[in-house]
């Protein structure tokens, strides 16, 4: 019962360190809200959302974030309207490259191969 209560103490002391910061430097707490609106936008596919997301993004700390999806509209465009992903090629070469970061570049192509290739 004691933890609980350290625990629900230490929350709340966390609760209002963070809302003290966000009061006082306003701009981390706005580019985060902004950043779960995009989220939500590709969540939900929402088009028309995009280009008022986009001009939210030249007021403040996602400005760089902005022009990015400025330069690559039609991808983006593209992002929202196709219904496939390539989430799953994303994973396999991540996972590669995690192989390949155990082995510290000491091992050849053979190694490799016996780690990743399942056996039929």
């Amino acid at each position: 019962m004691a933890d609980k209560q350290i625990g629900d103490r230490a929350r709340k002391a966390d609760t209002v360190i963070v809302t003290a910061i966000e009061t006082a430097v306003p701009a981390p707490a706005t580019a985060r809200d902004l950043l779960d609106r995009f989220h939500s936008l590709f969540q939900s596919r929402d088009m028309d959302a995009l280009s008022p997301r986009v001009a939210e993004t030249e007021r403040g700390l996602l400005g760089e974030f902005g022009r990015g999806i400025k330069m690559d509209l039609a991808a983006v465009k593209a992002a929202l309207s196709e219904p496939w992903s390539n989430g799953q090629t994303e994973r396999q070469i991540t996972k590669l490259e995690f192989v390949k970061c155990q082995m510290y570049g000491r091992a050849g192509l053979g190694l490799l191969r016996a780690r990743l290739v399942v056996p039929a």
